[in-house]
């Protein structure tokens, strides 16, 4: 499992590695899964009151409701490893120096 954290707004972070798919809250079957999440206490609302944009499922079962689109937050991911990548290979650099 990976260890990747990622900002999901206001002050919200989540576990990338747990994620299996990142959908928008539009179409009528996500609204429908929603409801069943809400009705098990499977939902996180990350939302802060705002606007649902993104609808986040994690391999436990829950259900996450994000404010940022899922592209920003797919975004955030590539970035973060972006860093890590140079991260890492400046940490490799500086052992071989």
């Amino acid at each position: 499992m990976s260890g990747e954290m990622v900002h999901v707004g206001f002050g919200n972070i989540l576990a990338m590695g747990r994620v299996i798919a990142i959908a928008s809250p539009n179409s009528a079957p996500t609204k429908r899964t929603i409801q069943e999440a809400r009705s098990r206490s499977m939902l996180v609302d990350m939302t802060n009151g705002r606007r649902t944009k993104a609808v986040i499922f994690v391999d436990s079962g829950h259900i996450v409701l994000a404010a940022l689109a899922p592209e920003t937050i797919t975004g955030r991911l590539q970035v973060n490893r972006g860093a890590n990548t140079l991260r890492t290979e400046l940490t490799d650099e500086i052992l071989r120096l």
